[in-house]
Order: C-alpha cells, then sequence, then structure tokens
C-alpha cells in the first residue's frame, strides 16, 4: 500500500515573516465583519497575492444553509484570474466561536476544492495558514497537501488557460 506524507508546520503566529503575520491579522479582521447569527462561528480568510496586496471575505450564513459562503471562497472571489491578474502567494484562516480555542481551523471540503482550482489555474503552490484565536496555527506550503485525491480539469479533459 501507498502512503501519502507532507510536511506541515505547527507553531504560532508570532514565528512567522511580517507579511504572515499582516496576512492573518487580516483573517482575524475579517472574522469580525461575518454574518453568522445561526452558527455564531465568525471565519475570516486573507489572500495575499504576489504583488502584495492582500483581498479579505468573511462567512455569510443564510437561514437556507447551503446559500451561505465561506470566507475563504468570498475572499477568492475577488481575485482576477485572468492570465495578467496577480498570482496568489498564500492564504489565512481564523476564526472567533466565542470562546478560548486552541484549534487551529482548516477549510472545508468546498473551499479546499476552491483553492485548489486557483492553485492549478496559476501553477503555482498556494500555501494555507489555518489559525487558532490563541496564535497557534498549523501551515502548509501546497493546497495540494489538503485534498491529495483532488477532482481537477484534468478529469474533465480541459485544460486551464
Amino acid at each position: 500500500m501507498e502512503q501519502y506524507h507532507f510536511n506541515y508546520l505547527l507553531t504560532q503566529t508570532s514565528e512567522l515573516p511580517e507579511d504572515i503575520q499582516v496576512l492573518i491579522q487580516s483573517a482575524n479582521t475579517a472574522a469580525q465583519t461575518a454574518y453568522a447569527p445561526y452558527s455564531h462561528f465568525k471565519v475570516g480568510a486573507a489572500v495575499l497575492l504576489e504583488n502584495g496586496k492582500i483581498l479579505t471575505g468573511s462567512n455569510h450564513e443564510n437561514a437556507s444553509y447551503p446559500a451561505g459562503i465561506c470566507a475563504e471562497r468570498a475572499a477568492l472571489s475577488h481575485l482576477n484570474m485572468n492570465p495578467e491578474g496577480s498570482k496568489v502567494k498564500a492564504i489565512a484562516v481564523a476564526y472567533d466561536s466565542g470562546a478560548a480555542m486552541d484549534k487551529p481551523l482548516s477549510p472545508c471540503g468546498i473551499c479546499r476544492q476552491t483553492i485548489l482550482e486557483v492553485q492549478q489555474w496559476q501553477q503555482k503552490p498556494i500555501a494555507v495558514y489555518m489559525t487558532a484565536p490563541d496564535g497557534k496555527l498549523i501551515a502548509v506550503e501546497n493546497a495540494e497537501y489538503l485534498l491529495p485525491f483532488s477532482f481537477g480539469s484534468d478529469f474533465l479533459n480541459a485544460p486551464l488557460r
């Protein structure tokens, strides 16, 4: 049986480079703009582009639960995916559940697929920083590590432009 292995980093936000600390702070700030009247689980995401710009988004719930949108997809919806668009360097996810938590939050399956689609489009890895309110985080250097047996354009016989 083959095994799937990848490296990840378990650390504190304060141990990271300044640009990544700013990215994580942006995700924390975005979480405070979430609309979460049902779950009271506020999530924020921040996307760092290669040109240094940061895009943010937060989760928006809906009484019809499937109609809501996650923070990661809200942030990525601002991305210019034209050939001249700036590529994504990293994405950070933060949350506020109203309780003291030390467990980093990972993207849901739909968001993992969305992040991976962007990574496949740009043909460059996207680092993912999954944070906890206490500053603990898990980081991976490649989004495909979060979705190892993924579905992509190669199954559709449709090359990305």
